[in-house]
């Protein structure tokens, strides 16, 4: 007997889905270290951080573009925006997928790696 397809409504989407989505995108446009963590597990904050590097604030722009536009592609809406490639670190919130991208420097100071330790690894590309 086949499961029922569960239904979304307008402007829902597929959590997970989205997530590795937005993991290849990352990738194709040559984002380094990739990380993709289920803080589901711990908080109620997001479902998924997917944590990418570039390195230089082009390559960080070209990520961001990216992303937004194969969201936007998608139907997945951005509630919000922070920070500048030229900051070093840029998040992108879809609600249930927090985007963290960030310069090598960023990335080691903030470590969200380690501050989010508890929650499941999905995947890591180097």
């Amino acid at each position: 007997m086949q499961q029922p397809q569960a239904v979304l409504l307008p402007g829902e989407y597929e959590a997970g889905e989205t997530a590795r989505q937005i993991v290849d995108v990352a990738v194709d446009k040559k984002a380094a270290d990739v990380t993709l963590i289920e803080i589901g597990k711990v908080t109620t904050l997001a479902d998924y951080f997917v944590i990418a590097s570039g390195n230089s604030d082009r390559q960080i722009g070209a990520i961001r573009s990216a992303i937004q536009e194969r969201m936007k592609e998608d139907g997945v809406r951005l509630l919000q925006s922070e920070g500048v490639p030229s900051d070093g670190w840029v998040l992108l919130d879809y609600g249930q997928v927090i985007v963290h991208i960030f310069a090598p420097e960023q990335r080691a100071f903030y470590d969200l790696e380690r501050r989010w330790q508890e929650a499941p690894t999905l995947l890591k590309i180097q």
